[in-house]
């Protein structure tokens, strides 16, 4: 295991700003990288912790620059290399980079990990947004008038406060209904679920606020899938 009592950064070889690495290790300081990560990583001058994966990304010339004792080697092809770095890390909480881009297969995959693991909150973040798994319940300072998207992974219901469309009694499933481009009627929103299975999405000035709420919000058990 990698541990850390502060926040891990996972940044994955994708597209990720430079800045927008920064912002996260402002909040999660821990830089992990997932396989390919590594390159970029280094080509932005990020001191890196651990590189986690199955190493077939990993640049012979990269590779050289890492310790023997910073490569986290995880074999198994049946699935990715930011899923081999959730396994393994055991952080208060987890900032991804580089994960959803530029293959949807990956993104998808992606989203799919952060629903199975869930003993801790994991952000995602992009050029637009900040995404992660809701908890059973969670207040967000957002702004009022700031997108708020939901999407279910799996079918699920929840209650809502301060959306212009609130969500009572809608029942959300991944082939049916679905809640993207909601709004912030007022600063503060507050969400509830009643199973696991939905994902945020706001605006990515929200990263830090999301976080900090996040870490003290209650938690689902985790998968066993």
């Amino acid at each position: 295991m990698i541990e850390s009592e502060a926040g891990v950064t996972i940044l994955g070889a994708g597209s990720a700003r430079r800045e927008d690495i920064a912002d996260a290790l402002s909040l999660a300081p821990c830089l992990v990288a997932a396989d390919g990560g590594a390159a970029v990583a280094l080509e932005c001058g990020f001191p890196l912790r651990a590189v986690v994966g199955d190493m077939d990304s990993l640049d012979g010339r990269v590779a050289d620059r890492i310790p023997a004792s910073a490569r986290f080697p995880v074999s198994e092809q049946e699935s990715t290399d930011f899923d081999k770095c959730l396994r393994v890390v055991d952080a208060p909480f987890v900032v991804a980079l580089g994960v959803t881009t530029p293959r949807l297969d990956h993104g998808l995959a992606s989203l799919n990990a952060i629903v199975r693991h869930r003993r801790r909150p994991v952000l995602i973040i992009t050029d637009a947004d900040v995404c992660f798994h809701a908890p059973p319940s969670v207040r967000l300072a957002v702004g009022k008038g700031a997108r708020v998207s939901l999407f279910p992974m799996r079918n699920t219901a929840g209650r809502s406060e301060g959306l212009e469309w609130p969500i009572d009694g809608i029942e959300f499933s991944p082939s049916g209904r679905t809640g993207t481009s909601n709004r912030a009627s007022e600063d503060e929103i507050a969400l509830k679920f009643l199973a696991p299975g939905m994902l945020v999405l706001l605006e990515k000035r929200n990263l830090a606020k999301a976080a900090a709420r996040l870490s003290r919000a209650p938690h689902w058990p985790e998968s066993p899938g």
